[in-house]
Formats: structure tokens, sequence, C-alpha cells
């Protein structure tokens, strides 16, 4: 049972999504995957026929973004995983989003044809060249309707910028230039320009023996085009001014918390790494997840965040078995609603939680088949440390750590959340009366 189970694993292995994001207006949405391809979901329009399927997300357009390299000088496979898609604003009819694997950024246009011409003078309809001598009329090409074809076309492809694996992208407030970050190192890229980008942060060291923290995630700041962060494997941040210096290697603000010496032990490090960082949609504060909590922190204290978010603190005990299967190196991402209101973040089991900063409520909410049919209300679950377990909880011993949430997204506007649960895209919404 338990082979055919890993070969069921290895079969969907492209499937398991690996980037899930909405766009400016929350009307698009999409997922990337390990196979390369982004799909695109689209809200379906109110009906009077059908009244409840506003907020439906239908499959938009399909594509196959990355395909799998070699790089033949290093010796090494370039998976064609997708790793951060991020949308652009629209200007026009046309929707633009970013898409990176572990080493190339690519531009894509997503664009609508519902006509096409007809009539041409030198060409039949089947497109066969007509034999000028016959032409004895001019003719006026017309356009025709035809059934909806959506297109994608990469416009740019960014690439042999970075050594090391593409952990981030983020599109600057100016709508101009992007960052993308790696291991060690961030650049500025221009949007029009493919054959140059600048380094604006190197911590690479001269001698790698010496290298002790690595960036885990970098975010342009919302509004100021010149401010970007980017977090360490130290568990700090770094918020950095491009104003001061063409090399930002010396921050502007760092941001740490001093670490209680009486819960040190030997994963301290390990789950201190921050795996996500982002900015509130108010640029004041912003937020970083480590391996068992969520913290916000406001741009104006550097000395310790504001708030501090348990995720699944009943995990402590389990950090032995957790290393030794690999589990406390997950990286889980984090997201705010649009008013900057509530927070959400994965966990095991496919288990993801949500945080209300005003009354500082949470719930623990699951995402699966079982639990999600449509227009279910979800229950919220509790996972037992101990003691006498009730009838609806769960004990922490029977969680399913290859069930696990590392995607989640924040429709802009309005309470529609998207999660990713290994292969499955679910999308909920605030109950409608």
């Amino acid at each position: 049972v338990r082979e055919r189970e890993r070969e069921r694993e290895r079969m969907c292995e492209p499937d398991i999504i690996s980037t899930v994001e909405f766009n400016y207006s929350g009307e698009l949405l999409a997922t990337g995957d390990k196979g390369g391809r982004v799909v695109i979901f689209q809200r379906e329009q109110e009906s009077k026929n059908r009244p409840h399927s506003r907020g439906e997300y239908n499959v938009y357009s399909t594509f196959q973004s990355h395909e799998p390299e070699f790089d033949y000088l290093k010796s090494l496979e370039i998976e064609e995983k997708i790793n951060k898609i991020r949308w652009l604003p629209q200007q026009n009819a046309a929707h633009f989003l970013l898409s990176t694997n572990d080493k190339t950024i690519k531009l894509w246009k997503i664009s609508e044809r519902d006509k096409r011409a007809e009539g041409y003078n030198l060409k039949d309809e089947d497109g066969r060249l007509r034999d000028p001598f016959r032409i004895t009329s001019l003719r006026v090409p017309v356009l025709m309707p035809m059934d909806l074809m959506v297109e994608a076309s990469p416009r740019r492809i960014f690439a042999n910028a970075h050594t090391y694996h593409i952990n981030s992208i983020s599109v600057n407030s100016d709508h101009e230039t992007y960052l993308s970050a790696d291991d060690l190192r961030i650049n500025l890229w221009h949007l029009e320009i493919t054959d140059r980008s600048f380094n604006i942060v190197d911590i690479k060291p001269a001698n790698m023996e010496e290298l002790t923290e690595v960036i885990t995630a970098a975010e342009c700041h919302p509004h100021q085009c010149n401010v970007f962060v980017y977090s360490s494997s130290k568990g700090t941040i770094r918020l950095c001014d491009m104003r001061a210096a063409a090399l930002c290697d010396r921050h502007t603000k760092f941001f740490e918390e001093p670490e209680d010496p009486s819960s040190r032990s030997f994963f301290s490090e390990i789950i201190s790494s921050i795996s996500d960082v982002k900015f509130s949609h108010s640029g004041r504060y912003m937020m970083t997840r480590d391996y068992l909590s969520v913290k916000v922190w406001d741009l104006n204290m550097e000395n310790r965040p504001v708030e501090t978010y348990q995720v699944h603190e009943y995990l402590r005990s389990k950090l032995c078995s957790l290393y030794e299967n690999d589990c406390i190196f997950d990286k889980f991402e984090c997201c705010w609603n649009g008013s900057d209101g509530a927070i959400m973040t994965g966990s095991y089991n496919n288990f993801f939680r949500m945080f209300d900063r005003n009354s500082r409520r949470d719930i623990t909410l699951e995402a699966s088949r079982e639990s999600s049919k449509p227009r279910a209300m979800l229950k919220p679950r509790k996972v037992c440390t101990g003691g006498k377990r009730k009838k609806d909880e769960i004990s922490v011993d029977s969680l399913d750590f290859n069930k696990k949430i590392l995607h989640t997204a924040w429709h802009p506007k309005e309470n529609v959340i998207a999660v990713a649960a290994t292969n499955n895209l679910y999308i909920f919404q605030d109950k409608i009366n």
C-alpha cells in the first residue's frame, strides 16, 4: 500500500501548486505548479439565472511558463517549478504577470481575441495564397466575431542574472521596475530591459566558509518606490533605501527580536529563519513568518514586533521528529486581507490559521475535500496536545505532516481566500445570506 501511495505521489508531483496570487482587482487568480505551468482563474459575473455564481472562479487560461533546463557549465538541472508569480497593475485590456523558476523570470501578456479578419485580397479564407492574376476587384477586410480565445505570450525573458536560486520577485510601486532575490543577492530590473539589471544587495562573503546567513525573501514597499525589505535565515529583517547608495549593503533599519535565553534549544536557529515577509497594504506595517509564528512589525519600531501570533505552538515538543523528516525546513507564506485587519497563514494537516488583529481572535480551518462541500460552512478545528481529547478535537500525534498549506492568497478587496493544499486549490468566501 505504501509503495502504491509513493507511486501516486510521484505521478502528481508536477501538479503540486507552488504559488498562488490574486491580481490587483481580484478578478483573476493565478497559480503556478511544479510542472512549470501557470493556470489563471477568472471570477464569474453574477447573472439573474444563477444568483449565487458570483465568486466562483473558473479556468480562464493555462500555459506552460517554464521548461526543465540543464546548465552544462555547472552540470545542474534547472527545475521548471514556478517559484513566484506577481501581477502587474492593469494598464489596458491585456493583463501582464511575471513568473519565475530558480533562474529565469518571464513577463507574460494574457490577452483576449473574439474577432478575426476575413476577406483578404491576397489569400483565401483557408489561408492559401491567391493567384494575383485572378484578383479582379479590391476587397476591404472585415472583422467577424469568433469564439473567445485567450492567448498567453512571453513578452520579455530576464535571464542569466542569478547564480543562486531565485526565491522572490516583487513589482515596485513605480510600475516600471521590479526586484528579484536569490540566496545571496538582490537585483533591480527595468521591465523593458532584459539584458542588464542592477545588483542592489550582495551579502556573498569573499570566503564562502564565512557564510552565516542567506536571504530568504524580499519585497518592495507598496507606496515608496525607493524602499524595500529583505529577510534572512537568522530571523532578521533589513529595510533599505535606494536613495542612500547604489549598493544597499548597509541597511537603513534593522528589525530583530531579542531571543529569550530560557527557550533556547538546538532548533532555535532553524525555527527563527523567516520564510516570508509582506508589507501591509497601508505600508505602515510588515508581517514576517517563521516556523512557529507570525509577527507584525511597525516600520517605526525596530527592536521588537508589535504583534506576535502563535501558528502551531503545539509542534514545539515535536521539533525533533520534524527535523528528522525535514518538515522543519518547510517555508510557509503569509498574507494580509484587503484592509490589513486580518492575516492568514498555513499549517499542517491541511489546516490554515486566521488572526483578527483588532479582536485578537483566531481560528483554525481545514481545506479538505471532506470538509469543503460547495456552499458548506467550514467548521473550526482544534488540536489537542495532551490529556483527554474532546469529540471534535484532533490529537497532535495524528496530524498528517505530508498535508501542508504553504501558499495562501487573500482577495485585495473582499473576503475571498485561495488556499493551495498540495495539488488542490480551494477558494472560500464569506457566507452569502
